[in-house]
């Protein structure tokens, strides 16, 4: 029988992980369907339920339910934990829900992997300090930076972050008026500005020599955040798409056991 798998979000017409996701089982030759599933704001707990019941084996989520999926979930792993937030769900027998976050791993994999660049002993500036950033932090700090530094508009949020993972690597928080005299090895945008076509503020000192700079973002056109490094004579630049591949290579990873090959995805859709 075939397995089905889904994401499921409000909105999800936009959502590129059915095809991802089906890609990734022709490559593999995995007797699996994957599908979009909108769940009305108030009904995701019973639209989980019902794909459950329906025989389903696992879900992707998407927003806005990050949190209630992670609230859902009846055994949560190390990395949804520190994120407070779940992206994918496995069901078990007995009505057991897993839930997981890869989206930090998808972030380090298209870093280490995909870009070739080593997160080790750099230093690292994470702009952000929502759902996106939390998500993260974690998986960066494991591959052992000299220092992460994690910027917000609300100094608060940024503390809070620092204070909890402090026990995994040397973090801090800090202002964006705090960084005009600092250089950062690797930039990466985990705020909702580019949402916005706005750009957090920073000053074009910040990038080293030889920096990355990282949006979590994509679109057809770079996004506020690349178009400023690029100003400031940035030439590595990536948007999100290897992190989006990547998080559901290790999604599909958990589901079925094997690691599709990613490179071939994101280049179609880079090009698409």
């Amino acid at each position: 029988m075939t397995d089905r798998y889904a994401v499921i979000g409000n909105p999800i017409h936009h959502s590129k992980s059915p095809f991802i996701h089906r890609e990734f089982a022709r490559q593999t030759q995995q007797d699996m369907c994957y599908e979009a599933i909108l769940s009305p704001l108030d009904q995701f707990a019973h639209t989980v339920r019902s794909f459950q019941n329906q025989g389903g084996k696992g879900l992707n989520v998407t927003l806005p339910f990050k949190i209630e999926a992670f609230r859902l979930a009846t055994q949560l792993t190390e990395r949804a934990q520190s994120a407070q937030a779940v992206n994918t769900l496995q069901f078990r027998d007995h009505n057991e829900i897993i839930g997981d976050n890869t989206d930090g791993t998808g972030l380090v994999r298209d870093i280490e992997v995909n870009q070739a660049i080593s997160i080790r002993n750099k230093n690292i500036l994470l702009m952000g300090a929502g759902g996106a950033a939390r998500g993260v932090i974690l998986p960066l700090l494991r591959f052992e930076p000299d220092q992460l530094t994690i910027a917000n508009r609300t100094l608060d949020k940024a503390i809070e972050l620092q204070r909890q993972f402090a026990c995994f690597g040397n973090i801090r928080s800090a202002s964006y008026q705090e960084l005009t005299q600092e250089k950062f090895d690797i930039i990466i945008n985990a705020t909702s500005a580019s949402l916005a076509n706005k750009l957090p503020p920073l000053t074009p000192n910040v990038f080293a020599a030889q920096a990355l700079a990282y949006d979590m973002m994509y679109g057809k056109q770079l996004t506020p955040f690349l178009q400023f490094a690029r100003h400031c004579s940035v030439s590595h630049l990536v948007d999100g798409i290897g992190m989006l591949v990547e998080q559901a290579a290790e999604s599909f990873y958990l589901w079925r056991g094997i690691r599709p090959e990613t490179e071939t995805v994101i280049r179609m859709l880079k090009n698409s």
